[in-house]
């Protein structure tokens, strides 16, 4: 390979994972809407770059559900389908308890020590009220807990659920941190460490069952919400 060659390669592959680490920020943090269209050569020239880095992003943002690809070629912003709701916290439950079981089971002091760093990144981003962090921090505390408990085939499919569960998170955190302080935010984490820590498996099924079920109870009460508060209860 010649030398401008190996540097164009070089620039591809990082100005892909910039695209891909910017549209992935947007579409977790709903600059970019459900259903929104992503035009190949628009982003070509906002990014200032061919588009071959910018299809390596959009390829990335496909393999993690983020994007989809129309029959007609069209990309765009996954929609999330509220009727699809139910699904996810279904699929979410069963992952998130699983490998909660498995960490509790197979966790090392290490481990631990990481779950409980990640929790404590999480709980300052809490207190900061920077919710785009919040999210990050929040699936880095959950994939360090998938990490422990030494399944990768889980671990994947958990971090593709995490990062739908981001955008989810997005709509409700204002509404999340304006009823809730932030100590009662971080409670819940604080038994799956604790019930992880003890090694004790049933224990930590229950709690990752409860975590999710105090997640979909937030998100269904937002939405109730946000519902009433559209509606114009004179009419």
């Amino acid at each position: 390979m010649k030398p401008n060659e190996k540097e164009e390669g070089t620039g591809r592959r990082h100005g892909g994972r910039y695209i891909y680490e910017e549209l992935r920020r947007q579409i977790l943090t709903l600059q970019l809407k459900h259903g929104e269209q992503l035009d190949e050569i628009s982003l070509a020239n906002t990014f200032g770059l061919s588009r071959s880095p910018v299809r390596d992003a959009m390829a990335r943002l496909v393999s993690e559900g983020l994007v989809t690809i129309l029959p007609n070629r069209t990309a765009i912003v996954t929609p999330f389908e509220i009727e699809e709701f139910p699904n996810y916290i279904t699929a979410l439950d069963l992952i998130q308890r699983a490998v909660t079981r498995l960490a509790a089971k197979h966790r090392s002091e290490a481990d631990l020590l990481k779950i409980e760093a990640a929790n404590a990144e999480y709980m300052e981003k809490v207190y900061q009220g920077d919710f785009s962090a919040m999210t990050e921090k929040n699936k880095a505390f959950h994939l360090a807990i998938a990490a422990a408990g030494r399944n990768n085939y889980l671990a994947t499919y958990y971090d593709k659920l995490l990062s739908e569960g981001q955008r989810i998170q997005h709509l409700q955190f204002d509404f999340m941190t304006s009823q809730d302080a932030p100590q009662k935010l971080g409670r819940d984490h604080d038994e799956l460490i604790a019930v992880i820590r003890a090694g004790d498996a049933d224990a930590a099924d229950k709690a990752a069952h409860e975590h999710t079920m105090l997640f979909q109870n937030r998100f269904l009460t937002f939405m109730q919400r946000n519902l009433l508060k559209d509606m114009d209860i004179n009419a």
